[in-house]
C-alpha cells in the first residue's frame, strides 16, 4: 500500500504537468479552433529561459552548471516570472506569424506553421544551450518527505500545489469574471460575441498568451524533476494532447481530469512493468475514443443543417 501511495503521489505530480499543457491546448482550440502543435517546444523554451536566468543571477553566464546554493526560492520565483514574460511574447509572435495569416483560408495550414514555429524554437535552443541536458536543482531541496509512509520529493509537492492553485484560479476567472465570460462568449460564437461589443481579436490573443504561459509554467516546474533537455518537450506535449482528448478537448475541466488520469495510470502501470506504461496510456486513449469520441467530459458537437 505504501508503494501504491507513493506511485499515486508521483502520478499526480506528473499528471499536473500534463494537465497544464492540456489546458493550453483547450484554450486555443475553443477560442480559435486551432492548436499550437509546437507546445512541447514552448515548454522547453520556458525551462531553458528559467535555467539561463538562474545561471545569470549566480554570475555564471547563460550556460554552466547550477549548484543547489544557486537556486533559492526567491531566485526560482524570479526565473519563473522571466520565463512567463518571454513565453507570453513568444505566444504573441506565434499567433501573429503562424496562426492569424491563415484565418479564413480554409484547410489546416496552421498545423504546419505551428509545427514549424516549434522547430525554429528547438533549433534556437540547440544553438544556445546545445543538445545536452541541464540540471536545475529544486529550490526546496532534495530531501525526501514522508507522507503516510510514502516518500516524495518537495518539488513534486510544489508541482501539485501550484498546478491545482493555477487551475482553480483559471476556472474561477473563466466562470466568474467579465474577461472570463468574454472568453466563453467567443468560444460559443465569434460573430455573436463581436455584435455584443466584445473585442474578439483581443480575446484570441489572450488565449495564445495564456497557452504559452501555461507551457512555460509546466517547463519550469518539471525541470528540477527531469532536468531541462531540448528534446523533452515532444513526449510531454504528446501525452498532454492525449490527456486533452481523453478528458474532452472542449472542456477545460475535462482536460485537467484527463491529465491527472494519464499521470496516475502511467505511474501505477510502471509499478507492474515499466515498459508497459506507454502502451497502456495509448490503449486507454483508443478505448476512450472508441466509446466516447468527444472525450470523457466533452460534449458531442451538433450541427444544424
Amino acid at each position: 500500500m505504501v508503494t501504491l501511495f507513493q506511485a499515486l503521489l508521483s502520478g499526480l505530480a506528473l499528471g499536473g504537468i500534463y494537465a497544464l499543457v492540456a489546458l493550453g491546448f483547450s484554450i486555443t482550440d475553443t477560442t480559435t479552433r486551432t492548436l499550437n502543435f509546437g507546445e512541447g517546444e514552448f515548454l522547453v523554451a520556458g525551462a531553458f529561459v528559467a535555467v539561463a536566468c538562474l545561471l545569470l543571477m549566480a554570475g555564471k553566464g547563460h550556460t554552466g552548471v547550477l549548484a543547489a546554493a544557486d537556486v533559492t526560492p526567491a531566485r526560482y520565483a524570479l526565473a519563473l516570472l522571466a520565463s512567463l514574460a518571454v513565453l507570453c511574447v513568444l505566444g504573441l509572435l506565434l499567433y501573429y506569424s503562424a496562426v492569424r495569416p491563415f484565418f479564413g483560408s480554409g484547410g489546416m495550414s496552421w498545423v504546419m506553421s505551428t509545427i514549424g514555429f516549434g522547430i525554429i524554437l528547438q533549433n534556437i535552443a540547440l544553438a544556445i544551450w546545445g543538445p545536452g541536458a541541464m540540471a536545475m536543482p529544486s529550490p526546496l531541496g532534495d530531501e525526501v518527505l514522508r507522507i503516510g509512509g510514502a516518500g516524495t520529493r518537495p518539488q513534486e509537492i510544489l508541482v501539485l500545489v501550484v498546478t491545482v492553485a493555477v487551475m482553480l484560479a483559471l476556472d474561477h476567472a473563466l466562470r466568474r469574471t467579465r474577461i472570463g465570460k468574454a472568453v466563453r462568449a467567443v468560444c460559443a460564437n465569434h460573430s455573436a460575441a463581436a455584435l455584443m461589443g466584445i473585442n474578439v481579436n483581443a480575446v484570441v490573443v489572450l488565449a495564445f498568451v495564456l497557452s504559452s504561459g501555461l507551457a512555460a509554467l509546466a517547463g519550469v516546474l518539471i525541470a528540477p524533476i527531469t532536468t531541462a533537455s531540448v528534446f523533452m518537450g515532444l513526449t510531454i506535449a504528446l501525452k498532454a494532447f492525449s490527456a486533452a482528448i481523453v478528458g474532452g478537448l472542449s472542456n477545460p475541466r475535462g482536460c485537467i481530469a484527463g491529465g491527472f488520469l494519464l499521470g496516475c495510470t502511467e505511474a501505477l502501470v510502471g509499478l507492474w512493468r515499466a515498459e508497459m506504461r506507454e502502451i497502456t496510456v495509448f490503449v486507454l486513449i483508443i478505448v476512450v475514443l472508441a466509446i466516447r469520441p468527444q472525450g470523457l467530459f466533452g460534449r458531442a458537437a451538433f450541427e444544424k443543417v
